[in-house]
């Protein structure tokens, strides 16, 4: 399961015909006018690349491949707030 906080490599779509690859940690979806997107923040040994959030349009995406999966995040539920005494 693709989860925020994974370790991913995408494939995307390049120039002439070429695929661009993106390795980092997914940080989820983002939607700019009306196209979505995933963000990755890169990892790459050049330090100008490396921590930089890379914007896929899902429309370009060629592959996923999901190298460390992190756990989804659980759902938290506040306790229901208790009435004043009025219905016992």
């Amino acid at each position: 399961m693709l989860t925020p906080a994974s370790r991913v490599r995408v494939r995307s779509a390049g120039p002439d015909d070429q695929a661009i690859e993106s390795v980092g940690i997914f940080r989820g979806l983002v939607s700019i006018g009306g196209d979505n997107a995933l963000a990755v923040e890169l990892e790459s040994a050049d330090r100008e690349e490396n921590g930089r959030v890379r914007l896929v349009p899902l429309s370009a995406l060629l592959a996923i491949d999901i190298l460390e999966a992190a756990k989804p995040e659980e759902e938290k539920r506040s306790e229901p707030s208790q009435t004043p005494g009025y219905f016992r």
